[in-house]
């Protein structure tokens, strides 16, 4: 496959700058897969969908503001750091990425303004990655959610908003996972009172964890998209979620997938009996047609750029005619795309 088949162009007015309120109000292409058929729905509509016996499978990671505006030492050059991860607890090293990168070197320091909280960076990773030290007291987390901005993607075009910490989080985000620099966008359809219609129907709710790095925001570069690399990412497959994904499977009922991250992290640990296996690990692994799903029977996506990964996933999922024919129809019909967008459920 070559990605310049499955070019198209999102118009600026379609890129959604903020949520839907309510969450599940906003608009749901449900597509056939089998037949092709297309419906037009509303997200809360998802519930007539998913029936007794089925289980859903969401991905609580939890986003954290990672997002900073510094000054550099001596100079007073503002400087961005995006915090990507924690490297090591104890040192108080990070893996980020600043900007602009070329004012920032091995020893500088960039303050934040408040309590003598700095990072010194100790390495350049990439051209824009540095290791940082960062100097602060107490609970980093604490201080970031005072201080720090919601990593939005560049381009959602505003100013950032407060609300942007609850928006830019699914409704079912745990914080002992908050290590994601962006959320399972599809999950952001979801408010606290669909899910409890949707567990009233007897639909088992599965949880796992895949944390969101730096690769959401890496696009496909290579025509052959056999060379693509992803970024590595951790995710974790409890026992207990495992069990009751098996036991969907099992019973030959339907395993609705929320997301791409919780899709790749479910197909990165399967067992040759076409079942999941509970697990802690790594995943670089990059989906594209043609490829056969073991776990997910159904699929809940957001609409993304044509070069971004996500993409392939779900033409996948859904067949290469049946998804372009999907992404027609929303672009024809001003369906909402990227982060803040509208849902397809693939069927």
């Amino acid at each position: 496959m070559r990605l310049s088949e499955f070019n198209f162009t999102i118009l600026k007015s379609q890129i959604a700058k903020f949520p839907a309120d309510p969450r599940d109000s906003s608009r749901l292409l449900v597509l056939n897969r089998k037949t092709g058929e297309i419906e037009d729905k509303t997200f809360s509509d998802i519930v007539d969908y998913i029936d007794k016996g089925d289980c859903l499978v969401l991905n609580e990671t939890m986003v954290f503001p990672g997002r900073l505006y510094g000054k550099k030492e001596k100079t007073n050059a503002r400087i961005e750091v995006l915090l990507l991860r924690e490297l090591r607890p104890e040192e108080k090293l990070w893996d980020a990425l600043v900007e602009p990168a070329r004012k920032v070197r091995i020893g500088n320091k960039i303050y934040f303004g408040e309590n003598n909280f700095y990072a010194e960076v100790m390495d350049n990773t990439t051209s824009r990655g540095r290791t940082l030290r960062l100097s602060y007291e107490g609970n980093i987390y604490k201080l970031l959610e005072r201080i720090g901005e919601m990593p939005l993607h560049h381009y959602i075009k505003r100013e950032h908003s407060p609300l942007d910490k609850v928006n830019y989080q699914t409704v079912f985000a745990n914080s002992n996972f908050r290590a994601s620099i962006a959320p399972p966008t599809a999950g952001l359809h979801f408010t606290k009172e669909l899910l409890e219609k949707i567990k009233k129907k007897g639909v088992k709710i599965a949880k796992i964890v895949l944390n969101i790095g730096q690769g959401v925001f890496e696009r496909i570069e290579v025509e052959d998209l056999t060379k693509h690399k992803m970024y590595s990412e951790y995710f974790i497959i409890p026992e207990e979620s495992a069990d009751i994904i098996n036991k969907t499977l099992k019973m030959k009922r339907e395993v609705f997938v929320v997301g791409c991250s919780t899709a790749r992290a479910l197909e990165s640990s399967v067992l040759v009996s076409g079942t999941v296996k509970p697990n802690k690990d790594w995943t670089d692994k990059f989906i594209y047609p043609p490829y056969d799903f073991k776990i997910a029977t159904k699929l809940i996506m957001n609409f993304h750029e044509y070069n971004d990964p996500a993409t392939f996933l779900g033409m996948a999922f859904a067949g290469k005619e049946n998804y372009m024919k999907a992404i027609k129809h929303a672009l024809k019909n001003e369906y909402r795309f990227l982060a803040y967008g509208d849902a397809m459920l693939i069927i």
